[in-house]
């Protein structure tokens, strides 16, 4: 085999966008409903919609001009702003921002999909969008990218009030931060002042300020030494931050300590020096526990008959030292004490599919420390495909079906020491894994141990489509883990992929249809579909250590186009969930099909 080298791809760095008029979101009507869960202890959960994204665009076609409105007199309306993707609680007050139609960028940045698509749940029009027509700098493949949004919720008045004005008002500096933020990632706060930010469109993040107590907007701030952030934990009387660098936080990662205050509220400490950007992190046992994302493939290598193995910027769990009781928190002379306690490949038995894991929520419960994986739809195939090409059609279907992977549920305790324990929840006791030496240097697909059983039951909590393990928090005495399912997407994103990668249309329904079929037995594989009774994200809970998952809602808590729980705030037992909903076409409140855009939902345990 001819050595393979994969290029580095990345994104250009864009200096404007196309400002659209501000999106609304309003408080919800629908009354508190029960979800139906199973198994709930002295009675049902129940949730009810707080807010929602609303339409604020209309749409004509790809390419097309955009009409005014809404309300749109022709076309169709929009709704751009599809996750509510950092939250955090200020005492009675919700801090949350938004990300629009991440769907479309991340396939664009991560699947390299830039054609045009549009179906009756979503477009995305990568470079024919009016955004990229008249900001030829912006790469294609972000070219549905939108302002991203700012909101404060008041929990004792249930009232929703929107910050993206009091930002553009600020200045032109403050203006162009804004519309130049991917999305409102992460958000956190402390000491009177909430942060909330994202990755910027070229390789920095830009963070915005306001005070708690007033709601006052404080000013922001590019940072260019970082190039994303993704969460917030608060521990030990310190506020810290997780950050990538570089491409989109592909080169190595940090752990930020604020020490700022509402007249310096961008002040930070490095604490932490990582290989690979931090995701989620969280306090455990005195120090504070970070989930990684991987680094960039190209350390793969040049030739793909050997990738490395397992380098330290794979998606690991890293610990701190201790959090010092005579000097409270961490310092900048604790950057290079951290510890990598777990990586993927102690369970993973193939190499490059390694590559492509992600980790990410995590929680201490119980004594232990619980986390779980992430897997980007499509990746592992795409990497496999484009290291050991397939001969035949036969080929490349074996490469798709042994290529997914659900997520898997892990917790451990005594880190770091001779008695550290790490069980597997959630998972597989064997996986496929490539040997591209094996049938005389043609390759093979075989079963290999993972070195793990699982406890509970199989991964993806027996979905094969919950690919992100999004959030993890403790209310009310229980463990909610939130994930998000892509079985909704399948279909479509199967023939995008193949159409992107030069693959017959037939291998577009082998590609979607693969993770039903690779979690299928044996003999019904033949007949495999994808769940569609199951359509949406995953909320699920643990109510001991001894007991298995009780599923809380498998479709998407209420509506099945909401394909993730990506944020979970808590307020005693009760839980403020921030939904992913990138159905932007999906508008029409007279049809038979829920509504797309991000959703804020407040649950309330039925004990």
């Amino acid at each position: 085999m001819n050595p393979l080298r994969i290029s580095a791809r990345r994104l250009l760095a864009a200096v404007a966008v196309l400002g659209l008029g501000p999106a609304l979101a309003i408080p919800s009507a629908a009354l508190a409903a029960p979800l139906g869960a199973t198994g709930a202890a002295g009675g049902q959960p129940t949730t009810q919609v707080l807010a929602k994204a609303q339409s604020e665009e209309c749409f004509a076609g790809i390419g097309q001009p955009y009409p005014a409105g809404p309300p749109c007199a022709t076309g169709q309306a929009k709704v751009n702003q599809a996750y509510l993707w950092g939250m955090t609680r200020a005492d009675r007050t919700l801090f949350f921002g938004t990300g629009a139609n991440v769907n479309c960028l991340t396939s664009g940045r991560t699947l390299e999909n830039t054609v045009p698509f549009q179906n009756a749940d979503w477009v995305c029009e990568y470079g024919e969008s009016q955004i990229a027509q008249h900001n030829p700098e912006l790469p294609v493949k972000l070219g549905d990218h939108r302002t991203p949004r700012l909101y404060t919720y008041n929990m004792s008045s249930n009232q929703l009030t929107e910050k993206t004005d009091l930002v553009k008002a600020a200045s032109p500096d403050d203006t162009n931060r804004l519309q130049g933020t991917v999305g409102i990632r992460a958000a956190g706060n402390y000491g009177g002042v909430a942060l909330l930010g994202g990755p910027a469109l070229g390789e920095s993040i830009n963070l915005f300020a306001f005070d708690t107590d007033t709601g006052a907007y404080l000013g922001s701030r590019n940072f260019p030494a970082y190039g994303n952030i993704r969460h917030f934990t608060v521990a030990e009387g310190a506020l810290y931050a997780g950050v990538g660098v570089g491409n989109n936080g592909g080169n190595r990662g940090h752990v930020l300590r604020w020490t700022g205050s509402k007249t310096d509220p961008f002040s930070f400490v490095e604490v932490a020096v990582l290989p690979a950007q931090a995701a989620d992190l969280t306090v455990h046992d005195g120090r504070i526990f970070v989930t990684t994302w991987p680094g960039s493939t190209e350390e793969l290598g040049a030739d793909a008959a050997a990738p490395t193995p397992a380098p330290a910027s794979i998606a690991s769990v890293w610990m701190s030292p201790k959090l010092r009781a005579g000097e409270p928190g961490l310092t900048p002379d604790d950057t290079n004490a951290w510890q990598q306690v777990w990586n993927v490949s102690s369970y993973e038995p193939d190499v490059v599919t390694a590559h492509t894991y992600g980790l990410g929520g995590l929680a201490s419960y119980g004594g232990y420390l619980y986390w779980g994986t992430m897997h980007v739809p499509m990746k592992a195939t795409t990497l496999h495909l484009s290291l050991y090409p397939p001969a035949d059609e036969a080929g490349k279907t074996a490469t798709a079906q042994n290529t997914q992977r659900a997520i898997s549920i892990y917790r451990g305790k005594g880190f770091g020491s001779s008695n550290q324990k790490v069980e597997m929840l959630y998972g597989a006791t064997e996986l496929p894994a490539y040997d591209p030496e094996a049938n005389g240097g043609v390759g093979a697909w075989t079963k290999k141990s993972t070195n793990y059983t699982p406890k509970f039951g199989d991964a993806g909590f027996g979905n094969p489509y919950n690919n992100y393990t999004w959030k993890m928090t403790v209310a009310g005495g229980k463990l909610y883990i939130g994930t998000m399912d892509w079985s909704y997407l399948a279909k479509e994103l199967g023939q995008q992929t193949a159409a992107q990668l030069g693959l017959s249309p037939q291998m577009g329904d082998v590609l979607a249809k693969a993770p039903a079929v690779a979690a299928a037995p044996a003999g019904a594989r033949a007949t495999a579909e994808i769940p569609e009774a199951v359509y949406g994200g995953d909320l699920y809970s643990f109510s001991s250590t001894r007991k298995a998952a009780t599923t809380i809602s498998d479709t998407g808590v209420g509506n099945y186009l909401n394909y993730g729980v990506r944020n979970m705030v808590t307020d005693g037992s009760t839980i403020y969930l921030g939904t992913a909903n990138p159905m932007n076409l999906r508008t029409d409140p007279n049809d038979d099909v829920p509504e797309g855009g991000w959703e804020l939902i407040r649950l309330r345990d039925g004990r």
